[in-house]
């Protein structure tokens, strides 16, 4: 069963809607564990019975994160394009919505805004910063 702290929807888009989860290939598998003993989230469980990782939980997989593919040894863990990712990160809006909190969260903190674009922001001694 999915653990709740892990499919909270993701910026505002519900994680069952995003394709974003490891797919492993049975063939290249060598079945080390490395990718069920190392995910954080409990993506995979090992199936003694065939010795092989397996992708139990897909939903609970961080969105974009591919740790499992990067460290397994025989390349037998693939994701999703990084542009079919980009892609619904455009159709759902989620750069407005990460903005509208970042901004909420400047409000919320008493943050100084960003500067303008084009403005210089002045150093702690009375200079102005040159970049």
């Amino acid at each position: 069963m999915a653990d709740p702290r892990f499919t909270q929807p993701w910026h505002g888009v519900p994680r069952e809607e995003i394709s974003w989860y490891p797919t492993i290939e049975p063939e290249l598998c060598n079945g080390c564990g490395l990718c069920a003993t190392s995910c954080g989230r409990a993506v995979f469980r090992y199936d003694y019975e065939t010795r092989q990782a397996v992708v139990t939980e897909p939903v609970q997989c961080m969105v974009g994160c591919t740790t499992c593919a990067n460290t397994c040894p025989l390349d037998a863990i693939s994701f999703q394009s990084q542009s079919s990712l980009k892609l619904m990160i455009r159709r759902q809006h989620v750069l407005q919505r990460v903005k509208k909190v970042e901004l909420e969260d400047r409000a919320r903190f008493a943050l100084v805004p960003p500067p303008a674009d084009g403005d210089v922001p002045a150093s702690t001694s009375g200079t102005v910063a040159v970049g």
